[in-house]
């Protein structure tokens, strides 16, 4: 489930070409539907979170299935630009509340190895990313789906979505078997108060949006146009663009399993700000190398580290706030910081076609994210940033 979840966010990242063509979408109206499926991640997470409130968690996550399958149904018949950014909108819906759900309940399952079970389910999310721009190059390159349904003008890209409809479907009813025949955690039957939630738990809350929604809003406005990016300034190829950002997510996959792990084992504030400072340092040097071997490693250092941040935050949060409030709470974060990260596409388009260069625009992001480092090592240092309670730091 959590591999066909992430893959509906990040299927769009390869298919703006084919996007744009197809629909003859600007750059900012490019950007606006990638921004669509993150947005529509963002917005099920608040709900979500008051869902868990009166029903089951694995409940929820059958029901994100169902969703997937439609909404990439809807998508494989779009017509419109309206069309395509509604089925993109609905497909960001599926995972958003997914990961509200599933998230605390892993954590519940396994309560005393958090950050490895949250790394083991984000490997297999990040796993989705590293199979989207191949996945979406053996559809387009294989070329079956051309008018599979006779009067329908059934382009290629759309072979990808039908694709993930099937397969979604068919993990959905298998998930539906696998629930029934576990046992369920009642670790989160007190948290009944989204309000109470926020009320006790904003300080955790905050820095973990500000953590990760900044450095979300960078990152997403970077991969979804990382291949327009190199093509344009680098010298590189389309295809092997397409590559290097399949090295981008294939980075991720160590990144989740080790920091998972190490997360369970460092103080978690010094970890993520290491890891925040690391991503700013990868976020200048790729707007400064040239070359394909040197776009090639800060490539990879880059998805390694910050793919390293997602397992870190999850594990800081997940593993601090107390069963009555942890579901609500996560939504709460999770929510506003997928607001941030959402508008990171669209940024992006947008001051591209008002006539800024790409590189500005990147290097612009760290300039900003160094202020925020700034701001949070400072706090950190004053000791006024919360500490998980499992903080080896704090310990004992």
């Amino acid at each position: 489930m959590v591999f066909l979840v992430n893959l509906g966010r990040v299927v769009f990242a390869p298919l703006l070409e084919p996007l744009s063509t197809a629909f003859t979408l600007t750059e900012s109206t490019a950007g606006l539907i990638a921004t669509l499926a993150w947005l529509g991640s963002a917005t099920p997470r608040i709900p979500t979170g008051y869902l868990l409130t009166r029903v089951e968690r694995h409940k929820v996550v059958l029901g994100t299935g169902a969703v997937l399958t439609g909404s990439a149904a809807f998508i494989a018949l779009a017509n419109s630009v309206v069309m395509l950014g509604l089925g993109a909108f609905l497909m960001g819906v599926a995972s958003g509340a997914y990961f509200i759900a599933a998230n605390p309940l892993i954590s519940e399952l396994y309560p005393e190895r958090v950050g490895r079970t949250l790394g083991i389910h984000g490997t297999a999310s990040q796993l989705a990313a590293v199979a989207a721009p191949l996945f979406v190059g053996a559809v387009l390159t294989a070329g079956l789906w051309q008018d599979l349904f006779g009067t329908v003008p059934f382009a290629p890209w759309r072979g990808v979505f039908v694709i993930v409809a099937v397969v979604a479907a068919t993990a959905t009813g298998v998930f539906y078997r696998t629930a029934k025949r576990t046992e369920m955690p009642d670790a989160g039957s007190e948290d009944r108060a989204l309000l109470a939630a926020a009320r006790r738990q904003w300080p955790i809350i905050v820095s973990g949006v500000a953590i990760l929604g900044m450095a979300g809003f960078a990152w997403n406005g970077l991969f979804n146009f990382y291949i327009k990016y190199v093509t344009a300034t680098k010298g590189i190829d389309p295809g092997t663009a397409n590559t290097l950002l399949t090295v981008v997510f294939a980075a991720g996959v160590p990144a989740f399993w080790l920091t998972g792990r190490l997360a369970d084992r460092l103080p978690h504030v010094p970890l993520m700000l290491s890891i925040l400072g690391g991503f700013i340092a990868c976020l200048f040097a790729l707007t400064a190398v040239q070359g394909l071997l040197a776009l090639a490693v800060v490539t990879a250092i880059l998805g390694y580290v910050i793919h390293s941040l997602f397992p870190a935050l999850d594990t800081y949060l997940l593993d601090s706030l107390p069963d009555e409030n942890r579901a609500s709470a996560y939504s709460l974060y999770s929510g506003a910081m997928m607001i941030v990260q959402a508008t990171g596409s669209v940024a992006v388009g947008t001051l591209v076609d008002a006539g800024f260069a790409y590189d500005t625009v990147f290097r612009t992001f760290g300039g900003v994210l160094v202020g925020v480092l700034a701001v949070l090592v400072v706090l950190w240092a004053a000791d006024k940033l919360p500490k998980g309670k499992e903080d080896p730091s704090v310990a004992g």
